[in-house]
């Protein structure tokens, strides 16, 4: 695979720069700066007719483009956000508090941080199970599953903590005997990073993934598949989700769509989807597991050649993600030396990540474990 060529603004902003944080701020390649200028061009020449343009061209596009990097016939059941968060505000409103919750001890911190402060409040009651140890982690949550004591089940695709991959999420999702709970994906490590199909549980599941890392468009575009039936009216509602109502005036009855613009917000910036639009549109003919299968020679030449940075916390190529995982008591100062010398990683706690994408080929490899050797030297 050789993309690099596609992130030459990148590159040329700072070439001695080692960037190995693709599972945090992922590159942006050069077709996103063309449609960020499309997105403010279209604006000035189109006014408040851009809506139409974005809602009518822009939006079905992308979500088309996402539909089949996820397993779906077609894009009607994705809506966008800005975040991720908006999504997880929107699906609790769906229910009467306190709410059921089963989840991790390995969740990004917009559900951690929510799910705590709910808690708090007396609105959730949240199960956590530990995804250490790893080898028995799908057993023991596909029992928590099964147990049907829950309204929403939030559940990673790929540990952001970790890079561990939770690799039977089907059968997970296969526990389910009452129809009645929501089960959420977080897909945000997995989208675009390596193969995904939910076409099996598309019905069933919600799916939520964004622009910021491995699809490289940047903040403010995350995207949400709706599964039919789940959710019609979420209290949490913006205009967008009765945006082919606005002519009509207000009903007695306020009106959601049947697809997946229920779960719409408000007014945001579009250019974000213009962004992501065009890096699926220049990746069109890339297949995912190509992309994971690039990150994995690149993780594994590293892992080879380098002095060690701690334990490697998922050591098994087979369940690990586009990231690798050092958990040390130095996390925090290895990164400092590593910014220093011009490498951008991340630290979370004691753990260390060394993230791997399309922009990178052997010979940043060789220059990473160059620094790390001398960082590493007495």
């Amino acid at each position: 695979m050789n993309l690099k060529d596609g992130f030459s603004r990148f590159i040329a902003a700072d070439p001695e720069r080692l960037h190995f944080a693709a599972h945090s701020h992922h590159p942006w390649p050069d077709v996103t700066h063309e449609a960020h200028q499309q997105a403010w061009l279209d604006a000035t020449s189109m006014a408040d007719d851009k809506w139409d343009h974005v809602f009518g061209d822009v939006i079905p596009q992308t979500r088309d483009r996402i539909a089949a990097r996820i397993g779906l016939a077609g894009g009607d059941t994705i809506t966008f956000a800005p975040n991720t968060h908006e999504f997880l505000v929107r699906l609790f409103s769906c229910f009467e508090p306190p709410v059921r919750v089963l989840s991790t001890d390995s969740e990004f911190h917009s559900f951690t941080r929510q799910s705590r402060r709910w808690e708090e409040e007396g609105l959730a009651v949240v199960d956590r199970v530990a995804t250490e140890p790893h080898e028995s982690f799908s057993e023991r949550f596909a029992a928590e599953v099964a147990s049907a004591a829950h309204d929403l089940v939030y559940l990673s695709a790929v540990f952001y903590d970790s890079g561990l991959v939770v690799p039977d999420i089907d059968d997970i999702v296969g526990q389910l005997e009452d129809e009645a709970p929501f089960f959420v994906i977080d897909g945000y490590h997995a989208f675009m990073a390596m193969p995904v199909d939910i076409s099996a549980i598309a019905d069933r599941v919600f799916f939520i993934a964004g622009g910021y890392k491995y699809a490289m468009a940047g903040e403010g575009v995350c995207f949400m598949h709706c599964p039919p039936g789940y959710g019609p009216r979420p209290v949490d509602t913006g205009w967008y989700a009765g945006f082919g109502q606005l002519e009509s005036g207000v009903s007695e009855q306020i009106g959601y769509g049947t697809d997946g613009s229920r779960f719409a917000g408000a007014t945001f910036d579009p250019s974000g989807v213009y962004r992501m639009n065009a890096v699926l549109g220049w990746l069109e003919g890339v297949d995912a597991a190509e992309i994971h299968t690039h990150a994995l020679g690149l993780q594994e030449r590293l892992l080879d050649s380098a002095a060690s940075l701690g334990r490697l916390v998922v050591d098994d190529p087979a369940i690990r993600g586009n990231f690798v995982t050092f958990e040390t008591d130095e996390a925090a100062d290895l990164y400092q030396r590593l910014h220093a010398s011009n490498v951008i990683t991340d630290y979370r706690g004691n753990r260390l990540r060394v993230g791997f994408g399309v922009y990178q080929d052997t010979e940043d490899v060789s220059r990473l474990a160059a620094v790390l050797d001398s960082i590493a030297s007495p």
